[in-house]
C-alpha cells in the first residue's frame, strides 16, 4: 500500500498550513470570515503550544498537540465517506469505524511529519466566493515562500452544527480526498478486501508511531 501525493513537498506544506505557525496575510480591508477564522485560530493555537520547546526532539508530544488542536476542526466522517466511495455503502459499521480511526491517525502522523519539514511560511487568504448560507465554503489561499512561486491551496469546508470543519484540501487544484480515494480503491481491488486494506493501514500507523517514539528516545536532551 502506498500513500503518495503529487509533489510531496507541496502536499506536506499544504497539509501543515492549517495548523503551523503561519502568519495570515489578509488582502483587502475585509476581516477574515468564520471559516477562514477557523484556519487562523487553529494555526495560532498550535504555534503557541509549540513555542516553548523544540518539537523536533519530541515527536510524540507534537503528535498529541496536533491531535488535540487539529482534530476538532476536521470532518473525518465526511472525508472517510468520500474516500471510500462505493465501498462505504457496502462496509459494515465496524469497518467504517475502523477505517475512520486509522485514517484519522494517518492524517495526524502526516501532519506531524510536516512539522519537521516546514516553518516560516506565510498564508494569504483570497476573497471568499461561496455564500456562507450554503453551509459549505471553499477557502482559497496561497502559501508564500521566499524566492518561490506561491502555492495555491484550497480548503473545502462544511458548517456542521455551527462549526466550520475542513474535509478536503486541494494543492494546485489536486484533491487530497481524491488522491486517497484512488489509492484505497486500487488497494481494495488488489486485495479484494476492505479489511485487508484497513489492517495494512493499521500496521503502518503502528510502525510510524513506534518509529516516532524510538526516534524521540534517541534524540539528545535539550
Amino acid at each position: 500500500m502506498t500513500f503518495q501525493f503529487t509533489s510531496t513537498g507541496k502536499a506536506l506544506l499544504a497539509l501543515c498550513s492549517i495548523f503551523l505557525g503561519f502568519l495570515p496575510v489578509v488582502t483587502g480591508a475585509e476581516a477574515l470570515l468564520p471559516p477562514q477564522q477557523v484556519i487562523q485560530k487553529t494555526s495560532d493555537e498550535v504555534k503557541q503550544a509549540l513555542r516553548e520547546y523544540d518539537y523536533k526532539l519530541d515527536v510524540p508530544r507534537a503528535t498529541r498537540i496536533v491531535k488535540e488542536i487539529l482534530e476538532p476542526h476536521v470532518d473525518v466522517d465526511r472525508a472517510a465517506l468520500l474516500i471510500l466511495g462505493k465501498h462505504w455503502r457496502t462496509a459494515t459499521p465496524q469497518q467504517r469505524e475502523r477505517f475512520k480511526n486509522e485514517f484519522r491517525m494517518l492524517l495526524i502522523r502526516t501532519y506531524t511529519a510536516a512539522f519537521t519539514e516546514y516553518k516560516d511560511w506565510d498564508i494569504r487568504y483570497l476573497p471568499l466566493q461561496t455564500p456562507l448560507a450554503d453551509k459549505k465554503a471553499v477557502i482559497k489561499t496561497e502559501i508564500l515562500q521566499p524566492g518561490a512561486k506561491p502555492v495555491a491551496v484550497d480548503y473545502r469546508m462544511v458548517d456542521t452544527n455551527g462549526a466550520w470543519k475542513v474535509y478536503d484540501v486541494l494543492i494546485e487544484g489536486i484533491s487530497l480526498v481524491q488522491n486517497y480515494r484512488t489509492t484505497f480503491s486500487e488497494d481494495i481491488a488488489r486485495t479484494g478486501s476492505l479489511d485487508s486494506v484497513i489492517d495494512e493501514l493499521s500496521k503502518r500507523n503502528a510502525e510510524g508511531s513506534k518509529a516516532s517514539i524510538n526516534g524521540a528516545a534517541r534524540s539528545p536532551a535539550t
